[in-house]
Parts: structure tokens; C-alpha cells; sequence
């Protein structure tokens, strides 16, 4: 008989799911050399007892109508996130030297006005694996921040949103803007103000208290 750590074990595989368990603050299994799964909990770095592993089954099929069919709700989000941070990184973005090459100044310059325009939260600053980017859609041509989204992303940042989730907010579509992107809304005036809008209560949501 499949005992319940390997049962949820096969499960969250065949989801996709099993390597971001640590990112929801869940509890982590590894496989030994006979492919056996061993859970940990990470409250106390413990092997789980067979109760904890029922309460984690009961818990990871509580949402919808049909628990046995449920799909961790919380644990698609995270390797949603995981995966759109992927793509982000491979669209446009500037770290400080390409961003002197395009702004014509140099290094010590571009940086001052890149920490100085995201203290103001008018730019959105991304820090990956110790590197500063700062993604390209939210600057001009000529490297300058563009005035349209200042008022987009003065809310978010100073909500202290998570600059992750705000570029993916951001260039992705949206449900509060029936599916625009809010990056692109923002440059067309006939829906900057709601763009400015969806934003602001974004941010309140962000900033409420859980």
C-alpha cells in the first residue's frame, strides 16, 4: 500500500509542482537512492510523523467542490510567479553600465539617478542574484523614466509591493483592466486614468493588512 508522503509525493510531480514547495512555505520532501520520498518539516528541519503528513494531504486538497481532485491553489500561484519571473528575465532590461551607454553619462551617474528616481517610486528596480535591473519598458528611448507611469507606479511602490510581482502586474494582462496590460494602458489616454486607477486599489490591497 503507497503510504500518504509518497502518494502526495507522485501528486505534486505529476503536477509540476513539487519543486516549489519551499517557495510557499511548505514542507519539502527528497527522494533516497530506492526513489523513496522522505518529507521534512520546515519548523523543525524534522522527518514528518504520519499525522502531519494527513493534516499537509487534507490541506493541500481543500480547495473546490471535489477535494480529491483539487489542485493546490497556493502552490500554482508560486510556480506561476516562478515561471513569468523566467520570462522576464529574458526581456528587455538594464543593469548601470548599459544604462550609461544609452543615457550618454556614466556609471556613478546612471546609478545615482536610478536609486534616486526609485527612492521617489518612480522606478522600478529589480534586484536578481545580487544584480540591480531595471527593466526597459518603463524607460524612454533615450533612457529617461517615463512620465505616463509615474502615477501607475508611484502606488505599487510605495505599498512596498514586491518588485517581482509589480513588473509582473505590470506586462502582463490584467483582470482589474479587462485584460490590458497596465504598462501599455498607461501610454494610451483614453486609459491612463483607469490604468492609474486599477493601480491605486492594487495598492491598497497590497498594503491592507492580512
Amino acid at each position: 500500500m503507497t503510504s500518504t508522503g509518497e502518494r502526495i509525493a507522485d501528486w505534486l510531480e505529476k503536477l509540476g509542482l513539487a519543486e516549489h514547495l519551499s517557495a510557499a512555505g511548505l514542507p519539502t520532501f527528497t527522494r533516497d537512492d530506492q526513489g523513496v520520498a522522505g518529507w521534512t518539516d520546515p519548523a523543525t528541519g524534522e522527518a514528518m510523523t504520519a499525522e502531519q503528513l494527513e493534516a499537509l494531504d487534507a490541506m493541500l486538497h481543500a480547495t473546490g467542490d471535489e477535494p480529491a481532485h483539487a489542485v493546490p491553489i497556493s502552490l500554482v500561484a508560486v510556480a506561476r510567479q516562478a515561471r513569468l519571473r523566467e520570462e522576464l528575465l529574458t526581456t528587455p532590461a538594464f543593469d548601470y553600465q548599459s544604462l550609461a551607454a544609452v543615457r550618454g553619462t556614466s556609471v556613478d551617474a546612471t546609478r545615482f539617478m536610478i536609486h534616486k528616481t526609485a527612492s521617489l517610486h518612480r522606478l522600478l528596480v529589480i534586484s536578481n542574484h545580487g544584480q540591480v535591473l531595471v527593466p526597459a519598458f518603463q524607460l524612454t528611448a533615450e533612457g529617461e523614466p517615463r512620465p505616463d507611469l509615474t502615477p501607475v507606479l508611484q502606488p505599487l511602490l510605495a505599498a512596498d509591493m514586491d518588485p517581482w510581482k509589480a513588473w509582473i502586474w505590470l506586462t502582463q494582462p490584467a483582470a482589474l483592466l479587462g485584460g490590458l496590460v497596465p504598462e501599455q494602458a498607461a501610454a494610451d489616454p483614453e486609459t491612463a486614468d483607469v490604468t492609474t486607477t486599477a493601480a491605486v486599489r492594487l495598492a491598497e490591497r497590497v498594503a491592507a493588512p492580512s
